[in-house]
């Protein structure tokens, strides 16, 4: 089975913020505020027909700017680490990892949007989109064609938080994120966001 869990990473957190703020308010409020944050996960990909194709579950954790660790437990087991310079994909299943300059893996990415610096506005077009099933919602458009996702959809709960994502990308899949226990701003050790690549693994890439 392929994997199409790449660059979805750091992709949702949850975080308190002004009621009355709009949804892109409540972003751009996360980007300034939000320093580092770990949580658990589930991630489902569906098809054009909105058939589920795939799910998975673990943990994440990152540290802006640029540094996260995504490991995903079920149904196999993977890690998708960035240390500031590089991108790192390990899959332990298959002893492989794949290794990227971090700007060129990551480019309009969720990953950039949300893990980046403060110039959100630079790479994503940004617009309210209204309520859905009690929840607001924000589209994010990456400005850069160069990318596998198409749009990025956010939606924020009564309570303003940030709760679940839906990531459109060019193949019409669509990918469905969604976060629990949250912790915002922890303190996480330095070693979580290092990589060295395990004794007789593939390593593709630099």
């Amino acid at each position: 089975m392929y994997r199409l869990f790449k660059f979805i990473l750091v992709a949702c957190i949850v975080f308190p913020v002004s009621a009355y703020a709009g949804a892109t308010d409540r972003l751009k409020n996360f980007i300034a505020s939000t320093n580092s944050a770990q949580a658990n996960f589930t991630q489902e990909v569906r098809d054009q027909n909105g058939q589920r194709i795939q799910s998975a579950s673990g943990t994440m954790l990152f540290v802006r700017p640029g540094k996260f660790r995504w490991v995903y437990q079920k149904p196999y087991e993977q890690l998708i680490l960035g240390d500031g310079e590089k991108f790192w994909m390990y899959d332990k299943e298959l002893n492989q990892v794949t290794v990227k300059k971090m700007d060129a893996a990551l480019g309009s990415s969720p990953a950039a949007l949300l893990s980046g610096n403060n110039e959100i506005e630079r790479g994503f077009r940004l617009k309210d989109t209204g309520t859905k099933d009690g929840l607001e919602w924000l589209e994010a458009t990456p400005r850069n064609q160069d990318t596998s996702f198409e749009k990025i959809l956010m939606a924020f709960d009564a309570q303003s938080a940030l709760v679940v994502m839906e990531l459109q990308d060019s193949f019409g899949h669509t990918t469905l994120l969604r976060l629990s226990r949250l912790q915002r701003n922890p303190q996480l050790a330095a070693h979580l966001f290092k990589f060295v690549p395990p004794k007789g693994a593939d390593v593709l890439g630099e």
